[in-house]
């Protein structure tokens, strides 16, 4: 009974800890997508919030979001009168954009990067793949420390560091994978 309790303990550090480096990876593809990298895309305003009838609304949800060129975001609201709160959103949102509407809907003319604003994304990248791989590192730190509870608790010292190992692995794993997204991304951002 002790040694299934004691696997049970192991697996849920396991689970535990690929699930916080799992959540990091998550949130740096967030990060990365919401970077914009030159081409227009519709995820460039995934933050913007509608008034919509009082209430703070995604622009997604009160209208179509779409890119008909590399260069253009175009925003079809769903009800007419909408076209002015979302030109004052976007205009809010500090996104940089100058949107215009043709009274039917709004258009982003998204400006080519310049070479140091590029640069600037890629830092910005950077700094988002150095805090993922703080939460990867956090989640490891947190396992190894379960670990050596584990070994107070009658866990052998020889399946411990074993552990500990596969730990660091998995650790490597995702490290590795952020610098992969970060690299990506840079390649992307840099691209003219």
């Amino acid at each position: 009974i002790q040694i299934n309790k004691m696997q049970d303990e192991i697996d849920f550090v396991f689970d535990a800890t690929k699930e916080d480096m799992d959540r990091a990876i998550s949130h740096l593809e967030k990060a990365m997508v919401k970077i914009r990298a030159g081409r227009a895309n519709p995820s460039m305003l995934e933050g913007v919030m509608v008034e919509y009838y009082g209430a703070a609304t995604p622009l997604s949800q009160v209208s179509n979001v779409n890119t008909p060129d590399a260069r253009t975001i175009s925003i079809q609201p769903w009800e007419k009168q909408l076209i002015t709160e979302i030109e004052k959103a976007i205009m809010n949102a500090g996104l940089g954009f100058n949107p215009m509407n043709n009274g039917d809907s709004v258009i982003i003319s998204v400006p080519p990067l310049t070479e140091e604003r590029r640069r600037d994304l890629a830092k910005l990248a950077k700094s988002e793949s150095e805090n993922a791989k703080v939460g990867v590192r956090a989640a490891r730190k947190t396992a190894m420390d379960e670990l050596k509870k584990l070994g107070n608790d009658g866990l052998s010292e020889e399946l411990r560091k074993d552990l500990e190992s596969d730990i660091q692995k998995m650790t490597d794993d995702y490290i590795t994978k952020c610098d992969a997204l970060y690299a990506k991304k840079e390649k992307d951002i840099m691209t003219v």
